[in-house]
């Protein structure tokens, strides 16, 4: 099994940002993985909401559908960290902030092949 790290910044506004994409345009990974994300969020503050989607299709004839997969409000001590998904048609992982003040976030993803 190998692994491979992407990490990365970016500053986070009302437009979606694209994580493996690394930009706002997103381009879907079709590796199939293990994959981790993890997000700090230090700089969030009382009055921000972000939100965390992860798109991914359920079969490689399917429509990419997107979940909701974490909602962060106010300040944060921890990093966000969501639990290992299996990934593999068309995913990519994005984060939007919903209310508040533009944020610059540290992030990784961890892929398991």
């Amino acid at each position: 099994m190998a692994l491979t790290i992407t990490d990365g910044t970016a500053t986070i506004s009302t437009t979606e940002y694209f994580l493996a994409s690394a930009s706002t345009v997103k381009t879907d990974q079709t590796d199939d993985c293990l994959l981790s994300m993890w997000i700090n969020i230090e700089a969030i503050a009382a009055a921000d909401v972000f939100r965390i989607k992860l798109y991914e299709k359920v079969s490689a004839a399917a429509a990419q559908q997107s979940m909701e997969i974490g909602v962060l409000s106010g300040a944060q001590v921890f990093p966000w960290l969501a639990p290992m998904l299996f990934v593999g048609h068309a995913w990519e992982v994005s984060v939007t902030k919903i209310s508040g003040t533009n944020r610059t976030v540290r992030w990784s993803l961890r892929k398991a092949t």
